[in-house]
């Protein structure tokens, strides 16, 4: 039976990928390159390496210009998320993850955003995980499994009595690559790979997703 949960952060817990947006378009417009909100569609769920390289549609750059186009995009994003509180919580974020721990089972996050930590200060729910796996692991990225296999790591488990939560194609595809079953939210033609698919977390319990998913039987 599932022991742990591993939740992404954005798109899940919270909602930063405005934030993303903006600073990717930020970056672009300093580059002169156009960019749209269906081009920062394919950055969802990937390194910043892998988004720079989509942005750049292809243009080489050096490593060295690369990283600083990536610390530039990182500084405007950082400047919206330091302005972030508890109330950019998505709706039923908190209830889950207290419910979580009111059942005894573990709670992670495993994001490959490398500012999660400042990100869980902002919503003041670093209290409410039992840990964390980030962008600054040393691991590949999704869809590579390798961030939830350091999750369930971190509780000595194995793939099968983890579950994950996610809001994007990469996430599903890392999850089920690490053997673990997936919750996808969002739309079916996003995240409709996941062994359960719901718009967000909002109205919805652990007990009733674990059910869904043959995983939970009141006793």
């Amino acid at each position: 039976m599932i022991e742990a949960f591993l939740f992404d952060l954005d798109g899940v817990l919270t909602d930063t990928s405005e934030f993303h947006f903006l600073g990717w378009k930020h970056l672009a417009e300093d580059l002169g390159l156009p960019f749209s909100r269906e081009d920062n569609e394919a950055l969802r769920g990937v390194s910043r390496r892998e988004s720079l390289a989509l942005l750049l549609k292809g243009k080489a750059v050096s490593d060295e210009e690369a990283q600083q186009y990536m610390d530039r995009k990182n500084g405007y994003y950082l400047e919206l998320v330091r302005q972030m509180t508890p109330a950019n919580l998505l709706p039923g974020a908190r209830e889950i993850l207290e419910e979580l721990a009111s059942m005894g089972l573990k709670r992670a996050i495993v994001s490959s955003s490398k500012n999660t930590h400042l990100v869980l200060e902002r919503l003041q729910i670093g209290g409410l995980v039992d840990g964390v796996v980030d962008g600054n692991a040393p691991a590949r990225s999704k869809p590579f499994p390798d961030l939830f296999i350091l999750g369930a790591a971190l509780f000595a488990l194995p793939a099968s009595q983890c579950l994950v939560v996610e809001d994007a194609t990469a996430g599903v595809e890392a999850a089920h690559a690490a053997g673990m079953k997936a919750v996808g939210l969002g739309p079916f033609e996003r995240v409709g790979m996941a062994d359960l698919v719901l718009p967000s977390l909002e109205g919805h319990s652990a007990k009733e997703i674990l059910a869904a998913l043959g995983e939970y039987a009141p006793g």
